[in-house]
């Protein structure tokens, strides 16, 4: 996984010109409020923290302050401006007029998604607070307005307080009917499946387990987890629009079963979303706390634990300085919120390597280091598990390492060994999940090792003796399907990144099984489909490779249903498909949640 990623981006004179040009065009509104117009910006002041705001990498605090005790401040970095924003409802063809205050070099006020002309405003160099005004008319159909804050790219920390949206409220309706047809589904030891008819004018549903709301979802299905086996549980349902929540459902009852079906992964949802949180550096995404990870996530890999040097199997693991990441929650609101997910029945791993984080365990004492410190990692933390997310040069076979089945280089052969030993050590609930690229996976189609005659890269198809060896005890396989080349598929044709067709052979690969090398007496079998989740950038800041929601739709169609299954034709349909992998976490935040709501409303 890569680490950051710029954006690309405009001269900044040209935006700065710009923003001016808007700017000097407004129509200023009447110094004489109107007796309906009302400040709909909410927790303008900042004293409620961020309630109400979603920020790239901005945190409250209580100095300096304009008003009140609290402002906010955030940070932007060398590819992140630090955008705080929130969401208005707003009247249709009003006008409205947008107020804050700031500090720093270079801080934007602006309104987005008027229906009518975007607007913004600047202060080029507040050293103390000054207030910046701007004013817009929304369009004839315009009910809802964002307005957000920024500053600019690598210029240091701004402040901002005291934000006010004035204008006309908006028209919020009347909460949704209450939900019918409320059932459950699959039940196992720790997870009830439910599903509902949908609401007209609903756009979302809460979740109830025995009174207490347990999750909020955009489909009208989901799966609770983090149950007790043989206990009994009642779930209501309540749809939930702008004007707040209907009545609930009528409620269901369902009894987990008993016991645990063993492999680390028995208390995953059917369908679970699996994502990288930036818990070491800050990059462009900005810093997002443990806490604040919504609950659709349920899988949360920790990046990333590195070795002290390349060779030395020692692990470590270091959260994000106060200098890097301004908002960074103290160790012990971190482990905190890890125990809260986990009471809540997400798992949380530690994720090793990633493209910083080369790892060769080339001997046996670089092996066993490698045990005790990531079972440090693992106790300190109170972590499920471990991701093994091995990129670049950790893996290589040697020349005379021909057989996937039975391998003899000693990086390969020590990390089947070490992974092992921490199976042992955690029991069956031990999580293992890897994340390697397609080059060490697929790629082993055409190519494996350095190859009979010598020659191709020693890394080709790599990874495929650790998953082979590990299979009984591997969690979830979700190869990065992105920043890849074109890799053959089972069609005997290039696929590339871009669309649906590149993801459905990868995964339809993983599925079926291939003969490496394209040797028809050694063939690597198939994984079972509740052990592979689809991997994807969350967004085109994220990684090459990213594809739309749409594009997205359509892969799992086809995997799962058999529809929309385009040029390439699969070996199979398999519903129980684990799900999809996204790096990362905060890249998804920094784009919305654009990756997580298509999942939500995929599988609920």
């Amino acid at each position: 996984m890569e680490r950051s990623r710029p954006l690309a981006r405009r001269p900044l004179v040209t935006l700065l010109t710009a923003a001016a040009l808007a700017a000097s065009g407004m129509t200023a509104l009447s110094s004489a409020a109107r007796a309906a117009d009302a400040d709909l910006a909410r927790n303008g002041g900042f004293e409620s923290g961020l309630d109400g705001w979603t920020c790239a990498a901005g945190t409250t605090v209580t100095s300096p302050v304009r008003s009140g005790t609290a402002a906010l401040k955030a940070t932007p970095a060398g590819a992140d401006n630090a955008r705080c924003a929130q969401t208005v409802t707003v009247k249709p063809d009003s006008q409205y007029t947008l107020t804050g205050h700031v500090r720093g070099t270079y801080v934007y006020l602006g309104a987005s998604g008027t229906g009518t002309t975007d607007v913004s405003t600047w202060a080029q160099s507040a050293p103390d607070w000054q207030r910046l005004t701007t004013s817009f008319r929304t369009g004839p159909s315009t009910t809802r307005v964002t307005i957000y804050t920024h500053g600019w790219y690598g210029t240091g920390a701004y402040h901002a307080d005291d934000v006010s949206l004035t204008g006309p409220g908006g028209e919020t309706g009347q909460p949704p009917a209450a939900p019918g047809g409320l059932t459950t589904g699959s039940v196992t030891s720790s997870s009830v499946a439910l599903s509902w008819s949908p609401v007209p004018g609903a756009t979302s549903y809460a979740v109830y387990r025995d009174g207490a709301k347990v999750r909020t979802v955009t489909g009208t299905s989901t799966t609770v987890t983090g149950l007790t086996p043989s206990t009994a549980y009642a779930f209501q349902v309540a749809a939930v629009n702008d004007a707040g929540e209907s009545a609930r459902s009528a409620t269901v009852t369902a009894t987990t079963t008993e016991g645990s079906d063993g492999g680390g992964s028995s208390d995953l949802p059917a369908h679970a979303l699996v994502g990288y949180l930036h818990a070491s550096f800050a990059n462009g995404s900005g810093y997002t706390r443990m806490a604040d990870v919504p609950d659709s996530w349920d899988v949360i890999d920790l990046a990333f634990g590195e070795p002290t040097s390349v060779t030395s199997g020692d692990i470590r693991f270091d959260r994000c300085p106060v200098a890097e990441c301004p908002n960074v929650e103290s160790d012990a609101e971190f482990k905190a919120a890890i125990k809260a997910k986990q009471a809540a029945g997400k798992k949380v791993l530690i994720s090793i390597g990633g493209q910083n984080g080369q790892v060769q365990l080339t001997t046996t004492a670089a092996r066993d280091t490698f045990v005790s410190s990531v079972s440090k990692i693992i106790d300190e933390y109170g972590l499920d598990g471990l991701d093994i997310d091995f990129e670049g040069h950790s893996l290589s076979l040697n020349a005379d390492d021909t057989d996937f089945k039975n391998p003899e280089t000693p990086v390969i052969v020590n990390l089947i060994s070490a992974l092992k030993t921490l199976k042992a050590k955690y029991g069956d609930d031990f999580v293992l999940t890897m994340a390697p690229e397609t080059f060490f996976v697929q790629l082993g189609y055409q190519y494996y090792g350095t190859g009979k005659w010598g020659g191709q890269d020693p890394r080709a198809g790599a990874y495929l003796p650790v998953i082979h060896a590990l299979r009984d005890d591997l969690t979830l396989l979700h190869v990065q399907d992105y920043n890849s080349g074109p890799i053959m598929g089972l069609d005997n044709q290039y696929h590339s990144m871009g669309g649906a067709d590149f993801h459905i052979a990868m995964t339809d690969m993983l599925l079926t099984g291939f003969p490496v090398a394209g040797d028809a007496n050694n063939v690597f079998p198939p994984l079972r489909p509740d052990q592979v989740a689809i991997g994807m950038p969350a967004s085109t800041n994220a990684g090459n490779g990213h594809v739309s929601p749409a594009e997205v739709t359509k892969a799992l169609n086809c995997l799962t249903k058999k529809t929309d299954c385009g040029s390439y034709a699969t070996h199979g349909t398999w519903p129980a498909l684990r799900g999809l992998m996204t790096w990362s976490i905060n890249w998804d935040r920094y784009s919305n949640w654009e990756f997580q709501k298509n999942f939500d409303a995929y599988f609920g």
